[in-house]
């Protein structure tokens, strides 16, 4: 292994370690070449991840070895590493989050092999209070994220009724993330409700693709719609974090006319991107999910909404009444370019 290398970020001295060490050994990318992917994409990362309680998913050994998960900060970190306490039921106490507040940060995460990297919905300021709504699609096989840009175009179709901006972004691994920015004051109960109503509205309206049930053995060839995510206690990968699989994959923002083009092709390649791409899209496109910081906007008011998940089915079916035309119409203006309703009969190449 090579010698540590001492370096000096924006007056804060890292002693980075192991930077010939391969964590990706199918392409035989390093964790020096991790750590420059972070450097390089901290500019629209930095801002995104920025006082959000942040989880650790560190791989020491490469990502085809043992993993972990890590929330509470280790007692071995620089002084100038930013921390926050966050009271944990299941603990019955604080975890001590880092929070990911400037570049020096970044890097020091990236040199403890934490290759993904897994922040809050809220900021730690206002942990009960999400930023966003997400909707994690999770292609069940044969099904792949070809199927997910059709109920993602879906999901888009039903914000815009409600006047809402949504922004997909790929998983970085075999899905597809749609976040619906808020950045006004709500809560989970709120909108883990509103994305449960949302997931059973689907699967009432496309039984044959969309499943909102995480059981296994319903997902096989659709597509889980998964509202749960909307949770004070979990997580999902933030845009523009490596993922651990075979080849060093990015969960990269696309737009909208991207997602379409697939859908349309019906390529699942055209949808996967990894870091050495993501820098030069961000490069030609900028952070297409920089809106996520600002855009604010609020969820529709909805008899009932506030009822709880265990009503979410009635909500949905509200939803239907109050989106059906507009949905219909534009889903069949889409069914004329891509004639993927229905779930599709024919093998699609997997991610």
């Amino acid at each position: 292994m090579s010698k540590p290398s001492v370096v000096e970020i924006e007056g804060k001295h890292l002693s980075l370690t192991n930077l010939d060490k391969v964590l990706y050994p199918a392409t035989g990318f390093t964790k020096g070449q991790v750590i420059d992917y972070y450097a390089r994409i901290a500019p629209v990362l930095v801002p995104q991840l920025a006082g959000r309680p942040l989880t650790l998913k560190r791989y020491p050994e490469g990502v085809d070895k043992e993993y972990f998960f890590e929330k509470n900060a280790t007692k071995h970190r620089p002084d100038w590493v930013k921390t926050a306490p966050v009271w944990s039921e299941g603990n019955q106490r604080n975890v001590n989050y880092i929070l990911c507040n400037d570049l020096a940060t970044l890097i020091w995460i990236a040199n403890l092999a934490s290759i993904e990297l897994h922040p809050s919905l809220s900021l730690a300021k206002a942990i009960a209070s999400p930023r966003s709504m997400v909707f994690d699609l999770d292609p069940g096989p044969p099904a792949s994220i070809v199927q997910c840009c059709q109920v993602g175009m879906w999901l888009r179709d039903i914000f815009e009724h409600f006047s809402l901006q949504s922004f997909p972004k790929t998983s970085g691994s075999k899905g597809l993330q749609i976040y619906v920015p808020l950045n006004t004051p709500t809560s989970y109960d709120a909108t883990k409700t509103f994305a449960h109503a949302l997931a059973r509205l689907l699967e009432n309206e496309h039984r044959e693709l969309v499943v909102s049930d995480m059981k296994k053995q319903l997902r096989v060839g659709k597509v889980f719609v998964d509202w749960s995510q909307n949770d004070e206690h979990k997580t999902t990968v933030s845009v523009y974090s490596l993922r651990a699989r075979e080849r060093p994959t990015v969960s990269t923002p696309v737009k909208w006319e991207e997602v379409e083009q697939a859908l349309k092709k019906k390529d699942a390649a055209l949808l996967v991107f990894e870091a050495s791409h993501v820098l030069d899209r961000v490069g030609k496109m900028g952070d297409l999910f920089e809106p996520l910081l600002t855009l604010k906007q609020k969820l529709p008011k909805l008899a009932g909404i506030e009822a709880g998940a265990a009503s979410a089915m009635e909500e949905g079916l509200e939803l239907a009444a109050q989106a059906d035309s507009a949905v219909e119409k534009k889903t069949k203006k889409s069914a004329k370019a891509a004639p993927t309703r229905s779930a599709p009969k024919k093998k699609v190449r997997k991610v």
